[in-house]
């Protein structure tokens, strides 16, 4: 049983935890890059999915740097590229993240947790993140604030405990293994939230990992 009330801060993943909208992001990639070879975005989308949790910026860059040039021998002007890449991506992303199903019972958690610190810690553009947040009206229960890309989770958890946003004991909600490699270097808890997440090896991982797992963080009221 997760005890919330022994926790003075609570920190979650966005894509996979608060909103239903891997699927999405998934989605979003490919049509960004529709007009490319389909083996090389196949392989990109199978890239995206077992990296949950970083950003855009980093995966494009590999898509151009690492997959691209081994189906298309072809002159490209990768800065151009990757700018028009991020441009589209945030307009299609805006417009389904906007539609996307937002976790249950996430009011009555919010009230059970007290004035505690929430943060959003995502992979997702910042901006982009918080103009959704207040579109679906849910973005006054992050009071420790709502972050993205193109800063690393690492560094904006680092940087919140640096300036005592987070504060000790506290506990991570995520999906991938990035959000439980960042929990576990900075010494925070961590539960990986199952219901929506793109890593299909997930059972195994905790297991081996001794984490725990909750289909949904509505499993916690």
């Amino acid at each position: 049983m997760i005890v919330i009330n022994k926790y003075k801060s609570l920190i979650f993943d966005c894509d996979g935890v608060i909103l239903n909208s891997n699927k999405i992001k998934s989605d979003a990639f490919r049509k960004v890059l529709t007009k490319f070879n389909q083996n090389a975005v196949n392989e990109f989308i199978t890239y995206h999915k077992a990296n949950g949790g970083i950003s855009r910026y980093v995966k494009f860059e590999y898509f151009l740097n690492n997959i691209l040039p081994r189906y298309e021998k072809i002159k490209i002007n990768k800065e151009l590229l990757l700018k028009q890449f991020l441009e589209k991506y945030s307009s299609e992303c805006k417009l389904l993240l906007c539609k996307s199903e937002v976790t249950k019972n996430l009011k009555e958690l919010r009230i059970i947790s007290g004035t505690i610190p929430w943060l959003i810690v995502s992979g997702g553009d910042q901006n982009e993140l918080i103009e959704v947040f207040k579109y679906k009206k849910i973005n006054s229960y992050f009071n420790g604030g709502i972050y993205g890309s193109p800063d690393k989770k690492n560094i904006i958890v680092q940087r919140a405990i640096m300036n005592r946003t987070i504060k000790f004991p506290a506990l991570m909600f995520g999906d991938s293994k990035l959000d439980y490699d960042v929990a576990k270097a900075n010494d925070i808890d961590f539960i990986f939230v199952t219901q929506w997440t793109d890593l299909k090896d997930y059972k195994p991982y905790c297991i081996e990992n001794a984490i725990k797992t909750i289909n949904s963080v509505s499993e916690i009221i």
